[in-house]
């Protein structure tokens, strides 16, 4: 038996291994077939929420208070969220700001006119934000002030939770928050975006899950569009450059 041994812990171990490989590559998107309804993410009770000191963007006048998770790492450095233990720090930093953005693992963004004791959430729903960007280059020309946000808004993997495993998605808003608005298509992943400083234009990319896999790959289509940020309703539009 005892000669067996290796070779039963080697494949104990491969089989670990697998099993915990397949965990980690969850499809970006499950589908139900069953339901035509958006993924609807879980309220997580045991998570405590904490709000970093505020940002003033440049040239405006509201005070921006991120919020997030409050986040438990273990000495050397490993996230331990999940179990408590003497070895364990706590970051009350939730965020990083620079370059008229803000970065993080975001739960909400809340704002406040300067000068004015109320505070309100950008949104009441379920979201991620993983960056928040000020326009400030198009508030300096055009006097307009806006935010461009990336950021999971829905729970396309079906796991429990909103997390970078989830599809990412383009929003935009008002420096103050208002008109917190969702520019890519539901279940499309956002790629990447720019500027068009000199016509006032955003431009974007998206790639569709088109032969319905759960993952985007060279297989799927990619989508191109364009805003004018001037535009009131900032009403998006498709373009083919290939």
């Amino acid at each position: 038996m005892k000669k067996y041994l290796p070779y039963i812990t080697a494949i104990l171990t491969v089989f670990f291994i697998s099993c915990k490989k397949q965990e980690e590559e969850r499809p970006k998107v499950t589908y139900d077939v069953s339901s035509k309804t958006k993924p609807v993410v879980p309220v997580d009770t045991s998570q405590v929420a904490v709000a970093d000191l505020p940002v003033n963007m440049e040239g405006t006048n509201y005070l921006i208070h991120p919020v997030g998770d409050l986040n438990y790492y273990k000495k050397n450095g490993k996230s331990a969220n999940e179990f408590r233990s003497p070895d364990e720090e706590t970051s009350f930093t939730v965020s990083n700001y620079g370059e008229y953005q803000i970065t993080g693992y975001l739960k909400n963004l809340k704002f406040q006119e300067i000068g004015k004791d109320t505070i309100y959430a950008l949104t009441d729903k379920p979201i991620l934000i993983e960056t928040a960007t000020y326009l400030k280059t198009l508030a300096d020309k055009t006097k307009q002030q806006l935010l461009v946000y990336t950021l999971a808004d829905m729970d396309t993997n079906k796991d429990g939770k909103l997390n970078s495993s989830d599809i990412k998605s383009l929003y935009i808003s008002t420096i103050s928050g208002q008109k917190f608005t969702k520019l890519s298509v539901d279940f499309q992943e956002l790629i990447d975006w720019k500027i068009l400083e000199t016509k006032h234009l955003l431009y974007f990319r998206t790639i569709e899950d088109t032969n319905k896999n759960g993952e985007f790959d060279a297989e799927d289509n990619l989508q191109y569009h364009f805003v004018d940020l001037l535009d009131k309703d900032w009403k998006v539009q498709g373009y083919k450059p290939i």
